[in-house]
């Protein structure tokens, strides 16, 4: 069965993010089923695209020329299907890492947090959803974390991660609900892939069951699950990766 059986035949899909564990793998999963048509692969830094129905190209989720003119090489030809923003931020050694406690808060790690995580998916979304096909299923999807839902924050720590992801649920839940008026049938959420060996979470992995620690393949494969049983009732929904509702 095809991977995005609940959409149009031979569905075009855009991964922004493609460089990333689980953007890479995407791209993979996608490129690879033959019920799926073009693919394009965006990244700041370009992935060799191996596979004749990829199409990789550049992208600067915090510059909107860049994805303005990334919305526009996606749907010159086709109207896109399915796009999901697999971008983020957590860490970077020696500059940004997540807060134990308040006293380690810094306005420029806030800033960028909240740059890379929250405001590069809305202005994804801003010039990617006006290109989605319309009288169809279609899917707008951002990778979230369950660290950014409030109701389920128990432990603290990680202000940046977690006020930022939080700001992306909140995003999404109004574009979604702004989408429906235009798009009736385009669906607009947020995705929890689980904990996933990649070096975005490698660090903070250790304690993790190796049953509850999934490869980027799986965790890829899962999210695609999840996107071909959504509804349009589940529009502006925050879903992990098994299907199940996170309370924002």
């Amino acid at each position: 069965m095809p991977l995005l059986s609940s959409m149009t035949p031979s569905p075009h899909a855009a991964i922004i993010g493609a460089s990333g564990g689980i953007g890479h793998e995407l791209v993979s999963l996608l490129a690879n089923d033959r019920g799926v048509g073009r693919v394009f692969a965006f990244s700041r830094v370009p992935i060799p695209a191996r596979l004749s129905k990829v199409e990789a190209h550049v992208i600067d989720i915090t510059a909107e020329e860049s994805v303005r003119e990334a919305a526009a090489v996606a749907s010159a030809d086709s109207p896109l299907d399915l796009v999901i923003v697999s971008s983020g931020i957590l860490h970077r050694a020696g500059t940004l890492q997540p807060e134990k406690s308040m006293r380690e808060l810094s306005p420029a790690n806030l800033l960028e947090s909240f740059t890379v995580n929250a405001v590069g998916p809305a202005i994804v979304a801003k010039h990617f959803l006006p290109v989605l096909r319309r009288g169809q299923k279609t899917v707008f999807a951002a990778l979230s974390a369950r660290v950014g839902s409030i109701t389920d924050n128990r432990l603290g720590g990680w202000a940046s991660y977690r006020a930022s992801k939080a700001a992306l649920n909140m995003l999404m839940k109004t574009l979604a609900i702004e989408q429906a008026r235009r798009n009736p049938q385009s669906i607009v959420t947020c995705l929890h892939p689980g904990t996933v060996d990649t070096p975005l979470s490698r660090p903070y992995s250790g304690r993790v069951p190796a049953s509850r620690l999934f490869t980027p393949t799986r965790a890829a494969g899962h999210l695609l699950e999840v996107i071909d049983d959504l509804k349009l009732d589940d529009a502006g929904g925050f879903y992990a990766w098994d299907g199940k509702a996170i309370e924002y």
